[in-house]
């Protein structure tokens, strides 16, 4: 039995190795190009920090990669020794279909305690290093924020556009500076720039050469007869903090990247809505990780009922009970500012529902 065990096993950890490398590819190039794209277009993303970039995104990739391929896995596996009528022979010699799945259980336990690990501590901790090299690369190289024939609109009160731009040489630039209703107060527009890290001070500065502007009045900003217009500058420079960039990209932390002491935290505070997305995520965070052991339970009567078809239908399987699975966490995540809707216990609506479903198919599955 211990040749079998290590049959079994060989094969869901191949497998599963193989469907959790293609998802994780496909999620790491999708994050890549959609927030990457304009940088790698214009080649001047260092190299050092794209590899930062696909390490801080791999790990919250695994969150999702590791049980959607744990699923593949057990499908495609069970699915084949069906169809070559192995189960069959194993069964038929008094090796009841429990005993078959234990290397499953091993595997499906280790699965969960990397899920669990992702979760709490690496996945969070990840997502705020990958914030924060928005700010060490504009420190080190701030030329790879600009591009030609681009709008800049990182900075926090700003959306700079560059026509065309030669080494840390800028041409036809023009700059919007907002005010805190997002109103464009001053329009500046040069023929040339040049771009200078200021390290001590942590800003980028600016110097435009041939610039005009117009500018809004400050207290009657709709009152277009008041707009200054037409105010020349033979040279000039504007300073952009690094630091608001950090604090602008702070500000837009998501809840996914706190650490579970942060959230625990904030339980304590007199804020409902607060609280109740804390708790929300604090649920997920442990209840995401038992899919590991829901779809191994789901998967093999699943597995084995299509056998006859093709393995391609593994895949096509495991991405609509993934799909169905993964849209209760974002019903869930979605009320959790919703107190009264109780979205902490949403999000544990999926593994209650597929495992009564997965005791069920396998109860029926063993009694055959």
């Amino acid at each position: 039995m211990k040749l079998i065990d290590r049959y079994i096993l060989r094969q869901l950890v191949v497998n599963l190795l193989f469907a959790v490398a293609v998802l994780s590819f496909v999620l790491v190039v999708g994050n890549i190009f959609r927030k990457l794209l304009p940088l790698l277009v214009n080649h001047d993303l260092p190299v050092e920090y794209l590899i930062g970039f696909v390490a801080y995104v791999l790990p919250f990739s695994l969150i999702f990669t590791i049980p959607w391929g744990l699923l593949t896995a057990v499908l495609l596996v069970f699915g084949r020794l069906s169809a070559d009528n192995e189960l069959t022979a194993l069964r038929s010699n008094g090796v009841s279909i429990t005993r078959i799945c234990i290397p499953l259980l091993a595997v499906a336990l280790v699965s969960t305690a990397a899920s669990l690990w992702l979760n709490v501590v690496v996945a969070p901790a990840a997502q705020e290093e990958m914030r924060a090299t928005v700010f060490n690369l504009a420190t080190r190289n701030p030329m790879a924020l600009f591009g030609s024939d681009q709008v800049i609109d990182q900075f926090p009160g700003r959306k700079i556009y560059v026509g065309k731009k030669e080494g840390n040489k800028l041409e036809n630039i023009l700059v919007f500076e907002f005010n805190d209703e997002a109103m464009p107060m001053k329009v500046t527009h040069a023929r040339t720039g040049l771009l200078e890290t200021d390290l001590p001070n942590h800003r980028i500065l600016m110097h435009i050469y041939n610039a005009r502007y117009q500018q809004r009045d400050e207290t009657e900003p709709y009152d277009l007869r008041r707009m200054r217009d037409g105010v020349n500058v033979a040279e000039g420079t504007l300073p952009i903090s690094l630091e608001d960039l950090y604090e602008k990209e702070k500000r837009r932390a998501s809840r996914s990247m706190l650490s579970l002491e942060q959230l625990l935290e904030q339980l304590k505070t007199g804020d409902s809505k607060m609280r109740s997305s804390s708790r929300t995520e604090i649920n997920k965070r442990f209840s995401f990780p038992l899919a590991c052991m829901v779809f191994a339970l789901v998967g093999v009567p699943l597995g084995i009922t299509a056998h006859r078809r093709e393995t391609s239908s593994g895949f096509a399987m495991s991405l609509v009970v993934g799909v169905f699975y993964f849209l209760f966490i974002i019903i869930a995540d979605t009320l959790r500012a919703n107190p009264k809707l109780h979205p902490e216990l949403l999000v544990w609506v999926p593994n209650v529902l597929f495992l009564a479903l997965g005791f069920w198919m396998f109860r029926r599955l063993s009694r055959q």
